[in-house]
């Protein structure tokens, strides 16, 4: 089998299974903050690293936000969890100044829950993890959109970074930020961040003290984020309030 087809599909193949990723990273997440030793990091040290940590996240779903609210239903951008999905390319908004929106929030997200075990080499090793299998899954997609639509789609591709926003090509979006989207779509990946957060913050307590403190801000800030997502996805399969015409 050529290269490019081997590529495209592994990309495909890992793409599938992207939401392992998750559960990969809890679980090597428990070692990593055993053997981490914080000892030497002064409380303001340790504070910065909370909040810069939080912030990195924050900042990943901003980027998904502003992407899956500006986004109408038939573009590039909706794939499924069975393949690739476009109607038409999507090459205005976030999209007209980096391809893989997305990929680069999702990124965001997930590292800040790395930083928040206060261990750099687990950093450098994950973000190098991501980008080797994320490379394959965006080479997939690429090839899909190429294939679909052809020179308009290599036009796009010579102006818009894949990874790393070039915010100088930025061309207005063609919608509007649609809230309802982003409330109706975006509910779960942030109960999975919360979740993250709070599971690192209890499994470093509890290799400190021994015992799981319940009342940590981490705990009490998911209860309220599981709540909130339990309203939404409410709402979402019971209601047709958070529905909008020409969103998916």
């Amino acid at each position: 089998m050529a290269l490019i087809h081997s590529f495209e599909k592994s990309g495909n193949y890992l793409f599938r299974n992207r939401g392992h990723i998750p559960v990969i990273l809890f679980v090597l997440a428990v070692p990593i903050i055993y053997i981490t030793d914080t000892s030497y990091y002064s409380r303001t040290t340790i504070l910065f690293i909370q909040i810069f940590s939080i912030a990195v996240s924050a900042t990943g779903f901003f980027i998904r936000a502003v992407t899956i609210g500006t986004t109408p239903a038939g573009t590039s951008g909706r794939n499924t969890k069975e393949g690739q999905v476009a109607e038409q390319l999507n090459t205005t908004g976030i999209y007209s100044v980096i391809r893989h929106p997305l990929y680069l929030g999702n990124y965001l997200m997930w590292i800040g829950i790395v930083l928040f075990t206060y261990n750099i080499y687990f950093v450098i090793i994950i973000s190098l993890a991501y980008w080797l299998y994320y490379e394959r899954i965006m080479f997939a997609e690429e090839r899909f959109l190429e294939k679909k639509f052809g020179q308009d789609y290599l036009d796009w591709s010579l102006q818009a970074p894949a990874f790393f926003p070039s915010f100088a090509r930025y061309r207005k979006n063609t919608v509007p930020l649609s809230l309802k989207s982003i409330l109706r779509r975006e509910y779960s990946g942030v109960l999975a961040t919360v979740f993250g957060f709070a599971f690192v913050d209890n499994i470093r307590i509890y290799f400190e003290t021994g015992t799981f403190q319940y009342d940590r801000i981490s705990n009490i800030v998911l209860a309220v984020t599981l709540v909130v997502v339990l309203i939404l996805r409410s709402l979402k399969h019971y209601t047709k309030i958070l529905d909008e015409k020409g969103r998916s």
